[in-house]
């Protein structure tokens, strides 16, 4: 992602800005040489904050400060994004338990890291005349996942698959039952000393 070149200092070449202090002061429209003898009368740089404003507004600040902070705020906020990815699990009409557990175990893990879910049952051959099994196994997939995630894209035949889309619900309940189980042990302990 490339970062928009603010301009600093001798930069300004403009006759005229609307001038902000260092206190956040407005101290109008000056021309440009006067705000740079300003700023460097405090020891601090002329930036330029709004430059499609007309006449542009400059701040007198820190420059190297405001780089500072300018990253922070950047570097919290990709943070704090996720990127939503769609991942797939696919099932066969005569699935046998144990792989329907592990494939359900995958999906959960998939909600609960905030990623959409296309669950698919694949059909071969003869298995196209049995497709209400393909949606009982959908049916009882999405009954199973139940609190990790709700369906946004219903189920539907598309040739020889039958699928559909999870889509995350709020945080499980398990990963509460700990913070719970923590507080509750917090005030039996608490309980214990006042006798």
């Amino acid at each position: 992602m490339k970062q928009l070149e603010v301009r600093v200092n001798r930069r300004i070449r403009v006759p005229q800005v609307r001038l902000v202090g260092d206190d956040g002061e407005q101290i109008g429209v000056i021309p440009t040489d006067q705000a740079l003898a300003m700023a460097e009368g405090k020891g601090l740089d002329l930036v330029e904050v709004a430059a499609n404003a007309r006449p542009p507004v400059c701040r007198i600040m820190d420059y190297g400060k405001f780089k500072y902070q300018q990253a922070k705020r950047a570097q919290k906020a990709k943070r704090k994004q996720h990127v939503t990815h769609l991942k797939e699990v696919k099932l066969r009409p005569k699935i046998e338990e144990h792989d329907f557990q592990f494939k359900l175990r995958n999906a959960m893990r998939f909600l609960e890291e905030r990623d959409k879910v296309k669950v698919t049952v694949l059909f071969r051959g003869r298995e196209m005349a049995h497709v209400e099994i393909g949606r009982r196994i959908l049916d009882r997939f999405v009954g199973e996942i139940g609190e990790y995630g709700a369906v946004e894209v219903p189920a539907r035949m598309e040739g020889r698959t039958i699928s559909l889309v999870l889509t995350p619900k709020g945080r499980p309940k398990g990963a509460d039952s700990k913070k719970e189980q923590g507080s509750e042990a917090a005030e039996s302990v608490s309980g214990r000393e006042d006798d």
